[in-house]
């Protein structure tokens, strides 16, 4: 399954589905993404309670355009199958799956959601959060051509605990670099790990800025107020938007007809430029549509 679908996920914000007065002011908040969380923010008593609050939600509506996706528990928790069997009946667009580590896994949870009564839109994302899924990512990236794969997003305190290290980001720059090129080469969306003090907006933006220059498509959220940094940080400004609309006139000038090469206000720019300057402005359009 490919996401045809190219919408901005600048922000997508984690909720636990088991707290009432948060899934009602998901409603209100400026994020791209909402995340209900079944997994580490719900107590094991209140799994249950919490999967049945996600669904109703859902069904309510009220979300508007927002992405609405629900993490479920892991595979080898006695919540899984019955999180996926009640999800996939549900209005999520996507099921976030945490601790995945194999391709196998992908093709497996795939399945499932191909069940009865399944959303036929419905996205698998998944949390790269386990070492060997680390080393398994090309193999896990390419089920997207035959599954209903079609994010993924980093976790890193995980991660590092898995790892028995400290939450040093440069720590996790080979996993980082690895799991993007392998998202880029089968056409995987990929989304950096939360930042855990929301109460540091400076470290916070500039972690940002750092994870859209490694090549990140957004950030996971922890806090309400980390929602507006994030969609300044990662959509395109208007110096960029201004110059992706000059190489893309330039290059639907008759006189360029057929070059691959043309000088767009002094730079030698490439078919390449034009492309991401095709992305960019798709960026912005999909953007200003959501906040319709």
């Amino acid at each position: 399954m490919t996401d045809t679908n190219f919408r901005p996920r600048r922000s997508c914000l984690y909720m636990p589905a088991s707290n009432a007065r948060a899934l009602e002011k998901a409603k209100t908040l400026a994020a791209d993404t909402i995340i209900l969380d079944l997994e580490d923010a719900v107590s094991p008593d209140a799994k249950v309670d919490a999967r049945d609050a996600a669904c109703n939600a859902l069904a309510d509506g009220g979300y508007g355009k927002r992405e609405m996706v629900v993490r479920v528990n892991a595979m080898d928790t006695p919540w899984f199958a019955d999180d996926i069997k009640a999800v996939r009946a549900s209005k999520a667009n996507a099921i976030l799956v945490p601790k995945v580590r194999s391709a196998k896994d992908i093709v497996e949870i795939s399945d499932m959601i191909d069940g009865e009564n399944a959303n036929g839109d419905l996205q698998l994302w998944a949390m790269i959060e386990m070492p060997i899924a680390v080393l398994n990512i090309a193999d896990i990236a390419k089920t997207a051509a035959t599954t209903r794969l079609t994010s993924f997003i980093m976790g890193f305190n995980d991660l590092a605990k898995e790892m028995h290290a400290e939450q040093d980001r440069e720590l996790f720059t080979p996993a980082i670099a690895q799991t993007i090129m392998a998202g880029r080469a089968f056409g995987v969306n990929i989304l950096d790990s939360v930042y855990n003090d929301f109460k540091d907006p400076e470290g916070f933006e500039q972690e940002c800025r750092q994870a859209k220059a490694f090549g990140f498509d957004g950030k996971t959220l922890i806090h309400p107020s980390q929602i507006e940094i994030a969609n300044r940080t990662f959509a395109p400004d208007a110096e960029k938007i201004e110059e992706a609309q000059a190489i893309i006139a330039a290059f639907r000038d008759p006189a360029n007809a057929g070059k691959g090469v043309i000088t767009v206000n002094g730079k030698m720019t490439e078919l390449l430029h034009l492309e991401q300057a095709n992305q960019t402005i798709a960026m912005a359009e999909a953007i200003e549509t959501a906040s319709l």
